[in-house]
């Protein structure tokens, strides 16, 4: 706790004894001297500026040192949208006070405001930031992404309607590092969603996917590269055998905890494989390795014979020391399962000791 405090901690005895005493000046007790509103500890200010609007909150950041590091500590929550002049240079100067921040809303409903390098010292100081609305952002670009691909990995939460200079690249690039975005408002981003960024998709724990969301998904976005489906505990094979069918490209799919699949599921990845080749191969600019990552932990209802099918059919699926790409942790019963790589080296272990004898 920042500031001094009373032996008993008892931030209401601080509260009546700061009202008698006017705000100022000397309180005598015992250990306790408080010069003013300034020697107020952190959790009562909290209590005090909690209710009040966020203005005055960046008001109180000012006060003295103590204040401003005890709101540099408590304050998670901020929205900017009130402001109508200068918000860029007033983001630049609060990002350093407020790093603490998990929720920030810069909606620019007047005109825009903010620029990269507003958004660039968000990244740079507030790096457990889960919600951010930059809603309505003419003059952002790429930057500002790739800024929060690298200093915000705990984003859940981002609004970007309206901010039409974005790309697809950059989109793509900020779902590859933040895996735990889950709500993504893209309304009016033309640029950015397209067809590539639909490509990388995190699910991950949205319990309320169910098969027809996955199904549609699948008949929607053929090509899908990656999804991510962990933790979706109520989908079934249907999801799977829907994927299988109508993505072909796919290279990445995460089912861990997902126990309702069943080998159904397993063999029509694996059939998927000979479906497909002919369409491949007739196409040279597509990689012909079919699934090269796969993580089915805790899929405890799967059994060895279906899962050495899916292994068998995609080379890309390794259970090797150091290429682990079929992922089987949680599952003692898949034990048996492996690679091409282990009988590969089995025989060049027994050719060796051939040549030796």
């Amino acid at each position: 706790m920042l500031g001094r405090s009373s032996e008993s901690g008892d931030l209401d005895c601080w509260f009546k004894r700061l009202i008698v005493s006017g705000g100022g000046g000397k309180m005598e007790g015992p250990g306790d001297v408080m010069a003013g509103w300034k020697d107020l500890p952190m959790e009562l200010l909290l209590r005090v500026l909690f209710p009040v609007d966020d203005r005055t909150v960046i008001a109180a950041s000012d006060v003295c040192t103590s204040w401003r590091d005890a709101l540099r500590l408590g304050i998670t929550s901020i929205s900017l949208s009130w402001c109508k002049y200068n918000m860029n240079s007033l983001v630049k100067s609060l990002a350093p006070k407020f790093v603490k921040l998990q929720v920030l809303t810069l909606r620019q409903n007047y005109r825009p405001q903010l620029e990269d390098d507003a958004v660039e010292t968000v990244a740079r100081y507030c790096h457990d930031l889960r919600d951010l609305d930059l809603s309505k952002g003419l003059k952002l670009s790429d930057c500002s992404l790739y800024a929060l691909a690298h200093g915000c990995p705990h984003l859940t939460k981002l609004n970007i309607s309206g901010c039409e200079a974005f790309s697809d690249y950059a989109l793509v690039y900020l779902s590859s590092c933040c895996k735990n975005l889950k709500n993504l408002n893209l309304c009016g981003c033309s640029a950015a969603a397209s067809d590539r960024a639909l490509q990388y998709l995190n699910l991950g724990w949205c319990e309320d996917i169910s098969d027809e969301g996955v199904t549609n998904l699948a008949v929607g976005c053929p090509d899908l590269r990656a999804l991510d489906l962990c933790g979706c505990v109520r989908i079934t094979d249907e999801s799977v055998i829907a994927l299988a069918n109508g993505c072909p490209h796919l290279r990445s799919l995460g089912l861990y905890y997902c126990q309702n699949i069943t080998d159904r599921a397993m063999y029509s990845l694996a059939n998927s494989r000979a479906r497909n080749d002919a369409q491949m191969w007739q196409n040279s600019g597509h990689d012909q390795e079919g699934l090269v990552n796969l993580n089915i932990s805790q899929c405890t209802a799967l059994t060895p014979p279906a899962v050495q099918a899916v292994c068998d059919s995609f080379p890309g699926l390794h259970t090797c020391p150091g290429r682990h790409s079929l992922i089987i942790s949680g599952c003692l019963n898949l034990t048996s399962v492996h690679c091409g790589c282990t009988f590969q080296t089995s025989r060049a272990g027994g050719a060796t000791l051939a040549g030796d004898a």
